[in-house]
């Protein structure tokens, strides 16, 4: 395992100081959305008033939903909030390191160099030993931004000598090629619906617990950690549709569209010279561009957003001359080849 360091800058894909992009393939919002049953909630939504503080029946639905006790759901704000509460925990806790996929989100660097904690990546297959002291060991399936298998998955990671396991679950719903793997049974689980939902613009998520006494205190202790209202009443009505029979349908038919476009995709990369990575399950996937373009990436990147089109680089990833796309329709993809006539000159 090598430490890594990284810039604590955050870099992310979606609208920047141009505005919202034409044809943005920077992110992995699901590009059927929004889903109509979690728009209509939201448009529902009572922003008169507080919601409960403890969020009583958000967690028992999603509880539900999840086939697990309230008890073990914590609402969060976001992904990245939870991401840096949890690492928060983990340090008070006596978390020394923390352990990320080979490429990944770049918040779990970031919230684990905010508290003091040794970064190190793991390879393929690469496992983290006991001896080492207590981690914080993140995983993702499909990973960012490659979209594939995490090996991670293969072990029961959470709550050993080694530390604890969280499994970022925020692609699962958008695995197009294969029924997700369980997770560990000890591995806490971390939920994103917006991007399932073509929803990004509303922030929220929530955590699942392991069972077990200590999972429980850990729980417990991170709504201790939690500002009050993390969620104001779009989030909650969000993630209540999220739970709905109906919009989980209308999520399953989205996937055989994306699967479509994603072909078509993936072939468009191949007509203009793009190397398409293999083994990506999601609705996106990453390319290398071509060898006479990776001299200067950005100023690329820049003539194409200039015309329209939003691709996210994936330097920051540690794929340098390499891009992620999201799966866009049709008419985005063709915008794109025209774009990319012009910029590549």
């Amino acid at each position: 395992m090598k430490a890594v360091t990284l810039a604590m800058s955050p870099e992310h894909g979606g609208p920047d100081a141009l505005g919202v992009p034409l044809h943005d393939f920077s992110t992995n919002a699901n590009a059927c959305g929004p889903s109509p049953q979690a728009l209509a909630a939201l448009q529902a939504a009572d922003a008169v008033r507080y919601p409960d503080p403890a969020y009583t029946a958000l967690r028992e639905r999603l509880g539900t939903f999840h086939g697990v006790a309230p008890e073990r759901i914590v609402i969060a704000a976001s992904a990245s909030e939870f991401i840096h509460r949890v690492t928060a925990l983990a340090a008070q806790r006596g978390v020394q390191a923390a352990l990320l996929p080979e490429h990944s989100y770049g918040d779990y660097a970031r919230a684990a160099q905010a508290w003091g904690l040794r970064v190190d990546r793991a390879g393929q297959g690469a496992e983290w030993s006991d001896d080492a002291g207590p981690v914080l060991h993140w995983a993702c399936e499909p990973s960012s931004p490659l979209g594939r298998a995490d090996p991670a998955l293969d072990a029961d990671g959470g709550a050993t000598a080694a530390g604890w396991q969280v499994i970022d679950c925020a692609y699962r719903p958008l695995n197009l090629h294969a029924a997700p793997r369980p997770c560990p049974p000890r591995a806490w689980q971390l939920w994103t619906p917006n991007k399932a939902l073509g929803l990004t613009g509303v922030r929220a998520a929530y955590a699942i617990a392991p069972e077990g006494d200590a999972a429980a205190a850990d729980a417990a202790a991170l709504q201790r950690l939690a500002p009050s209202w993390p969620l104001g009443a779009h989030g909650v009505a969000l993630l209540q549709a999220w739970a709905d029979p109906a919009t989980q349908q209308w999520l399953a038919a989205t996937r055989h569209t994306l699967q479509e476009w994603k072909a078509a995709q993936a072939a468009l990369c191949a007509e203009l010279g793009w190397a398409v990575l293999p083994g990506s399950l999601a609705n996106y996937f990453t390319a290398r561009l071509p060898q006479a373009c990776a001299h200067d990436v950005p100023a690329l990147l820049a003539a194409l957003r200039a015309q329209g089109i939003k691709l996210r680089d994936c330097a920051s990833f540690g794929l340098p001359g390499c891009v992620r796309l999201g799966v866009l329709p049709p008419a985005s993809q063709a915008a794109l080849r025209a774009a990319w006539q012009v910029a590549a000159r």
